[in-house]
């Protein structure tokens, strides 16, 4: 079987980035040589959609996944910004960015022009819930004629065309826009699959788009399957039911057949999340006693089966640079002792929540209930789906969850991870985390555009978020991707944003 290994090195290459001009060919013509070659796709999923696969909400990397979609800008191999539905783009000032897009249709039938774009980033823009991407900018596009955008920013963003890579800003036909707010990528996209029917929350067939810009896909379509439990996606695979299976888990990898087991260093890091703006953990003194009681190392053997390494921060070995910027963390809040937990939750009950979709998670709070417990909390599981309890985590009806997020998924740049994760008004800030310094902290990194220095503010906003103890990190995963040895061309992505492409088929 042949795969396509992307490169974690350099994932925030800015050089080329602020180079501000990148060209690509317009002609239409089928970089991958567009054969046919074998039957359909069968693809297990992990995260059965939460909002219909609308691209506002996390189905949006479903969107990249089998690519369905296209931004403006994708990300290369070594995390660069790369052409997309944009062939080549200009920045003009600090503010302001100019777009020249390519000739490239809609599976509507209609074709992606400048108009297309303004509304489909106006309408991200105005969403009731705004996409992750864009909760630490403003944006305004306009169409300066048939095939060129403007796009300029409220304060400088030198990562722009990384954000305009980001799944949720996926460009779709204004067909795929509803008054009423909701979204459709049901043959609205770009990409070289279209979706053309999405059966609730457990299947979608999408079939090859033939008037795809970059050529036709070689495979003639993809049937997905959305299986939350990792277990049952191990053995379709086993049983020769999918072609390929996401998330393979950790328990389950070492039964695969060696040629089936494709282990993809992730930037993906599991931590406890903690809440801090309602409820027990509002106390800083028991975060603290949290913080000290969790041994994210047990996991890496007992849960994990060594397809982890222990937590260093929030950032792991495949953010390379993470480490030599890493800033010591200081003025924490004193912890306190076993006996004052104890007499201070009294009668309390610390909520511990995590989802069913990665399989070492509930594990994992297994291991942590006993940590929580010894350290004197008293701790009651909600283990569930993670589409049943995303609205409470929002809601801050938990006081702690253990939680596996990419890093880097949003834009490519840690960031916009930041800031819609820890400042006080972003929008998957599942902490409730309000803290001065770390607002201020996460804006400086925002604005500075020379590499280096944009890793150094990086790590010094990380170690204040570590200083209010409102996350906790535990490892950093290795996800393993199970994939027939039939199958040929697939994606192993540490951004989790790619797998399947025009290359992607059956032998």
């Amino acid at each position: 079987m042949r795969t396509t290994s992307r490169s974690v090195l350099a994932a925030l290459a800015l050089g080329p980035l602020l180079a501000g001009c990148f060209v690509s060919g317009e002609d239409g013509s089928d970089p991958a040589g567009g054969a046919e070659t074998g039957g359909r796709l069968r693809v297990a999923l992990a995260v059965p959609p939460v909002q219909a696969l609308s691209p506002y909400s996390n189905d949006a990397t479903v969107l990249s996944k089998l690519s369905v979609a296209e931004g403006l800008t994708a990300l290369d191999e070594e995390g660069a910004a790369a052409p997309a539905l944009a062939k080549s783009w200009t920045r003009k000032n600090a503010t302001t960015w100019v777009f020249e897009l390519r000739k490239a249709t809609f599976q509507d039938g209609g074709d992606v022009t400048a108009e297309s774009v303004v509304s489909a980033l106006d309408h991200a823009n105005e969403a009731e819930t705004k996409p992750r991407v864009l909760s630490d900018v403003t944006l305004t596009a306009k169409a300066d004629d048939a095939d060129t955008v403007t796009i300029t920013t409220k304060n400088a963003d030198p990562v722009l065309p990384l954000r305009l890579a980001s799944p949720a800003l996926g460009i779709l036909s204004p067909k795929a826009y509803a008054e009423d707010g909701t979204v459709s990528p049901v043959g609205t996209g770009t990409g070289p699959f279209e979706i053309t029917k999405l059966t609730g929350k457990s299947k979608a067939r999408l079939d090859r788009f033939d008037g795809y810009w970059g050529g036709k896909a070689k495979a003639p379509g993809i049937d997905v399957s959305w299986i939350a439990d990792g277990t049952a996606r191990a053995n379709a695979l086993r049983g020769g039911d999918v072609d390929i299976a996401e998330w393979i888990p950790t328990a389950q990898a070492k039964l695969l057949d060696e040629k089936t087991r494709h282990e993809v260093p992730s930037v993906r890091t599991d931590s406890l999340v903690l809440n801090t703006g309602s409820g027990l953990l509002t106390d800083a003194a028991l975060r603290a006693a949290a913080r000290e009681a969790v041994d994210g190392g047990v996991l890496v053997d007992s849960v994990f089966g060594g397809y982890a390494d222990p937590a260093q921060g929030l950032f792991g070995p495949a953010v390379p640079w993470a480490a030599d910027q890493r800033v010591e963390v200081t003025g924490r809040a004193k912890a306190a002792t076993a006996a004052q937990v104890g007499t201070e939750t009294k009668g309390k009950t610390l909520r511990l929540a995590t989802y069913t979709n990665r399989a070492e998670l509930p594990e994992a709070a297994s291991v942590l209930q006993q940590q929580l417990e010894k350290a004197g909390f008293t701790v009651k599981q909600d283990v569930r789906e993670y589409t049943q309890m995303e609205a409470d985590l929002l809601a801050g009806r938990y006081d702690a969850l253990i939680f596996s997020r990419v890093t880097l998924l949003d834009t490519g740049d840690a960031v916009a991870y930041l800031a819609s994760d820890y400042t006080s008004d972003g929008v998957y800030n599942i902490a409730g985390l309000k803290d001065t310094k770390v607002d201020q902290a996460i804006k400086s990194a925002a604005e500075e555009g020379d590499t280096a220095k944009r890793q150094q503010k990086i790590m010094r906003a990380e170690a204040e978020i570590l200083r209010t103890d409102a996350v906790v990190p535990l490892v950093h995963e290795k996800v393993v991707q199970g994939i027939a040895d039939d199958v040929e061309g697939v994606l192993l992505d540490p951004r989790e944003r790619s797998l399947v492409d025009v290359d992607t088929h059956l032998k």
